[in-house]
């Protein structure tokens, strides 16, 4: 077995007032929902330096920015599904 995907989520002040806690909430339910738990794990960091963007979300060592929960929810079926079929 692989080591598991890691997906890390910004909760810096920016982020967190642009819905940061929402985004975590519902990665923890996709993760729980397709039985990902141990091949997803799901982090939390300071400033990734891309605070206008939408909340910045680092899958496979790459930014992405989620302005919308809708955009979070694409990035995650997107590029930690098939991440996690690797894991």
């Amino acid at each position: 077995m692989r080591e598991p995907a890691v997906v890390t989520i910004c909760v810096g002040s920016s982020c967190h007032l642009r819905g940061a806690p929402e985004l975590i909430k519902r990665y923890t339910e996709l993760i729980a929902a397709h039985g990902l738990e141990g091949r997803v794990v799901l982090k939390g960091s300071f400033c990734m330096g891309h605070c206008a963007e939408g909340v910045s979300v680092r899958i496979a060592e790459v930014i992405y920015s989620a302005a919308t929960l809708e955009e979070g929810e694409r990035l995650f079926r997107e590029r930690v599904l098939p991440l996690a079929e690797e894991a």
